[in-house]
């Protein structure tokens, strides 16, 4: 009887037969060019609140996706049905949309020179998360939302503990010969518990912890407890008047300010001029305190994969350094009309041309750990929650709900909720006076804690 890995490497084997057959298919059908992707993966979730099942999801999905191009045209199809009649229609559909769409000179194929898988084992996949069983992974939901509720009398209620997992297997092929595949593992804690002050005024947060492999997880009992301590500090929280003071970024919703940097450095803003660095390839743009990388080929890394939505091989590029904007990120459409090479960074779907996604991107973290840098502060927030959106790429313009914790004479004193900061992306850059040393990877976006001067606070 064969193994699971076994029966594993068969599938693999004939999915990437079913992607070079389906391209050799469009190619016959009349497509000049043609690129094929096969995703396929498992999902669980599941929330345990109150100590019960509340919710249960497994799914399973596969699925083809392909794109071809008649010329300087270009259309793309995808389907679930894997079967010969469906994977006709899969082609005959692509192929007759491409006919009657319009020419563009900057569409096709990457330069075949290009194109490569980047060598080693990246470390994506781990068995371990396939193979826990469910009344397990319940067990881990029930045991986070029951640390963080046994905190404290004050939490008596919750919006629960929750285990998710996922496996994924992503196949990429094109006519130009390149054929790649990887698959992906992850697996995620998170408790949400809800505390009540004396006066009746209830308040939650939450924490979490993600990993590849189940052996880097926290603890379920770790992490009911941050989440429990971040609940109970939010207890008591006043309006303050509106001010200017520092501001500091707690890392989790510092990261989301680099989220905001990599939507404005992404090729697709550059060449629609939809962004503030559109054109400032080259100038110091930020403090020469700050570092901003991307890499796509860091073990275990959220956003790492051996190769990009065309086929080129992922990479470390140096977005910004010591203040000075070095590389947009790009695939291989934005440098054609930004007359510039890729940075590896297509993303794709099943459907549709490729975009761009970071890889792992984060700001180089400094020295000071998050207490030295609040320690230096008369004055000022700490904020550990944005809410809404109000970022202007082509501005800089910045405005967010808040909430957070005021500092005086460098400690944390009472929580602080619904007010607004505000600044502009330009200056935020370059009033960074502070960074942590905290970097920790939760995503594949990721920073330290950072200390930004001159930002606005609405209050009262």
């Amino acid at each position: 009887m064969a193994t699971h890995t076994e029966v594993l490497n068969e599938i693999q084997t004939d999915l990437r037969e079913l992607a070079v057959e389906t391209i050799s298919r469009a190619l016959k059908a009349g497509a000049t060019a043609a690129e094929a992707i096969i995703q396929e993966g498992n999902e669980f979730s599941t929330v345990v609140r109150l100590g019960q099942v509340e919710t249960l999801k497994e799914s399973g999905s596969r699925a083809i996706g392909l794109r071809v191009f008649i010329g300087k045209k270009t259309a793309s199809t995808y389907s679930s049905d894997f079967t010969n009649e469906g994977i006709e229609r899969l082609v005959s559909g692509a192929v007759t949309l491409a006919r009657v769409t319009s020419e563009d000179p900057y569409a096709g194929l990457p330069d075949p020179s290009l194109l490569g898988i980047v060598p080693g084992d990246l470390k994506l996949y781990f068995e371990d998360v396939h193979s826990l069983p469910p009344e397990e992974r319940i067990e881990y939901a029930r045991r986070a939302e029951s640390a963080a509720m046994a905190v404290d009398t004050r939490i008596g209620n919750s919006d629960g503990g929750s285990f998710d997992a996922g496996t994924g297997h992503k196949i990429f092929a094109n006519s130009l010969g390149f054929v790649g595949e990887y698959r992906r593992s992850q697996c995620s804690i998170m408790a949400i518990p809800i505390a009540q002050a004396d006066n009746g005024v209830m308040q939650r947060d939450a924490w979490y912890s993600v990993a590849r492999t189940l052996t880097r997880l926290e603890s379920p009992e770790a992490v009911g407890k941050e989440a429990a301590r971040r609940t109970l500090r939010r207890l008591g929280a006043r309006k303050i008047a509106s001010t200017q003071v520092p501001v500091v970024f707690d890392s989790e919703t510092a990261r989301s300010l680099l989220s905001e940097i990599a939507d404005c450095v992404s090729g697709d803003a550059i060449y629609r001029h939809a962004s503030f660095l559109a054109g400032k390839l080259g100038e110091k743009i930020a403090g020469e305190n700050i570092t901003l990388t991307d890499d796509g080929t860091m073990p275990q890394g959220f956003g790492t994969a051996p190769f990009d939505g065309e086929g080129i091989p992922t990479r470390r590029t140096v977005v910004i350094e010591k203040g000075v904007l070095k590389s947009y990120l790009l695939n291989t459409y934005t440098a054609k009309k930004l007359g510039l090479k890729t940075t590896g960074n297509a993303a794709r779907g099943l459907t549709g041309n490729p975009g761009i996604r970071p890889g792992n991107f984060f700001l180089e973290q400094g020295r000071k750990t998050p207490e030295a840098i609040i320690a230096d502060i008369k004055q000022g927030l700490y904020i550990t929650d944005l809410m809404g959106f109000g970022v202007n790429h082509v501005t800089g313009d910045y405005s967010r709900g808040a909430s957070g914790i005021w500092i005086e004479h460098g400690e944390l004193t009472y929580p602080v909720e619904e007010i607004t900061v505000a600044g502009n992306l330009r200056d935020m850059l370059n009033n960074i006076v502070e960074i942590g040393n905290d970097l920790e990877f939760r995503s594949s976006l990721a920073s330290p804690t950072l200390r930004i001067d001159g930002m606005m606070i609405a209050g009262e």
